[in-house]
C-alpha cells in the first residue's frame, strides 16, 4: 500500500456509530498512517480526521413510523452515499451499525465491486432471521461484538470476526464517587438518580417528558433525591431546553465526562440502546425504559424472536434489569423500580453482583483495535 494512499469510506448514522467509526479510524490510522477517511457521520468521526460528506445528525431515528416521517431526509443521504463510492471508488467500504441503511449501501457498493466490511451485525438472530442470507451476498465480511454472534454467522458460511465490544476496557466502575461528584460539582447528601432519554430526538421527545414526571415521583418519597441528565454528544440543546425549563424538579445537565458522571450514580433511567451497557460496565442498577410509535410496536411484536430489548438481559440470558416498555413507561411504576433499587440495599447489590457478569462477558477491551487490524487486512487484499 506504499504506492498509493488507500481510501476507506465510513458511514455511520447514529451517535453511537459516529463514536465507534471514530474510535476505528484512530486505530486504523495508527497502522496505516497514510489512510484517508470519507463518508457520512457526525462530530465525532470529523474530529478524527475523517471527511464528512454527509452530515448523520438529525438521521437517527427507530421504528417504522418514526421512518416513515424522515423517509425523504434519509433516501437523499443515502442516494448521496451510493453515488460517493461511485465516484471516489474507496478501497473499503466500513458500515457501521445504520442497518437498513447501510444494508442498501453494502449491496450497491458490492455490485460496484467495493469491498465491503459491516461492523455492529444487524439484530438478525433476534427478528427476521432469514436476512442473514441476505447481508451475505451483500457484503465480504462482519465484524461482531458479541461473542454469540459469531456461531450465528458462521452457521450460515458467512465470513465473520468476533472483534469485541468497542467500549469494553474503556468503561470502568468509578473508584472514588465522592472525590468526583465533588470534581463534577454534584456533591450532596441524598441519592443521586441519573437520566439517560437517548440520543434520537423521537426518543428524547418520546421519553424525556416521562422521565421528568419519573423524577417527580422519586422526589416525593424521598425529598433529598437528585437528578443529572447525560447528554449524548450528538444532541442539540434545543431539543432538551423547553422540557428541562419547566421541569418540577431540579435537573443538572453533564455534557463532559458522561462516565464518570453516570457512575457517581446511584441508579439510572435509561432509554434502550448502547446506552445501558455503558451503564452496565459502569456496575449502576438500572431501569431500562422505552416506547415506540403505536404502530412501530405493534410491528416489532410480531417479528422480534427473543423475550428481552435491554441489551444487558440479552448478554445475561436472563432478566438482570427492569425494563418498562410502551404503556409500562409511565413515572410509576418506573419512579416505584428506583426507589425499591435505592431503599432495597439488598436488592441494588444483586443488581450490580448481575452487571459485573455482564461486564465479564463483553472481554476485556480492544475492540476498536481487532477491528482496525481486520480493515487493514481487508484493505492489503483490496490494494494489491
Amino acid at each position: 500500500m506504499a504506492e498509493r494512499a488507500p481510501l476507506v469510506m465510513l458511514v455511520a448514522g447514529e451517535s453511537s456509530g459516529d463514536q465507534h467509526a471514530a474510535a476505528m479510524f484512530r486505530e486504523l490510522r495508527t497502522l496505516i498512517p497514510q489512510v484517508r477517511g470519507i463518508g457520512m457521520g457526525g462530530p465525532a468521526m470529523r474530529e478524527a480526521g475523517i471527511d464528512i460528506r454527509v452530515d448523520s445528525t438529525g438521521l437517527g431515528v427507530i421504528g417504522l413510523a418514526e421512518i416513515a416521517r424522515h423517509y425523504g431526509e434519509i433516501r437523499r443521504a443515502l442516494e448521496a452515499m451510493k453515488m460517493l463510492a461511485r465516484t471516489e471508488r474507496p478501497d473499503l467500504l466500513v458500515c457501521v451499525d445504520y442497518k437498513e441503511f447501510n444494508f442498501r449501501l453494502a449491496r450497491a457498493a458490492k455490485a460496484a465491486g467495493i469491498k465491503v466490511l459491516f461492523y455492529v451485525s444487524p439484530q438478525v438472530w433476534a427478528w427476521r432471521p432469514g436476512r442473514v442470507k441476505s447481508y451475505g451476498r451483500a457484503i465480504d465480511h462482519m465484524a461482531v461484538i458479541f461473542p454469540f454472534e459469531l456461531p450465528f454467522y458462521e452457521r450460515h458460511g458467512i465470513p465473520v470476526t468476533y472483534v469485541g465490544h468497542p467500549l469494553a476496557g474503556k468503561i470502568a466502575p468509578v473508584a472514588d464517587k465522592g472525590k468526583v461528584r465533588r470534581e463534577l460539582g454534584m456533591d450532596g447528601p441524598g441519592p443521586l438518580i441519573g437520566l439517560l432519554p437517548g440520543s434520537r430526538g423521537n426518543e428524547i421527545r418520546r421519553l424525556l417528558p416521562m422521565l421528568l414526571q419519573t423524577a417527580v415521583r422519586i422526589a416525593g418519597e424521598r425529598s433529598d433525591a437528585r437528578f443529572v441528565l447525560i447528554q449524548a454528544p450528538s444532541v442539540a440543546d434545543g431539543l432538551l431546553a423547553a422540557d428541562l425549563e419547566t421541569a418540577p424538579v431540579p435537573v443538572r445537565v453533564v455534557k463532559d465526562r458522561r462516565h464518570d458522571a453516570l457512575g457517581c450514580c446511584d441508579a439510572v433511567i435509561t432509554t434502550s440502546g448502547t446506552a445501558t451497557l455503558e451503564v452496565a460496565l459502569l456496575g449502576v442498577p438500572m431501569a431500562i425504559v422505552y416506547k415506540l410509535a403505536p404502530l412501530s410496536y405493534w410491528l416489532g411484536r410480531l417479528l422480534v424472536t427473543i423475550p428481552f430489548i435491554g441489551l444487558p438481559n440479552i448478554l445475561a440470558g436472563r432478566r438482570i434489569v427492569e425494563e418498562f416498555i410502551q404503556h409500562a413507561a409511565n413515572a410509576e411504576v418506573v419512579g416505584g423500580e428506583i426507589l425499591r433499587i435505592l431503599n432495597d440495599p439488598a436488592y441494588a447489590q444483586r443488581i450490580r453482583d448481575d452487571l459485573a457478569e455482564v461486564r465479564a462477558l463483553l472481554g476485556e477491551g480492544g475492540g476498536s483495535r481487532r477491528l482496525a487490524e481486520l480493515a487493514a487486512d481487508l484493505l492489503e487484499r483490496s490494494v494489491r
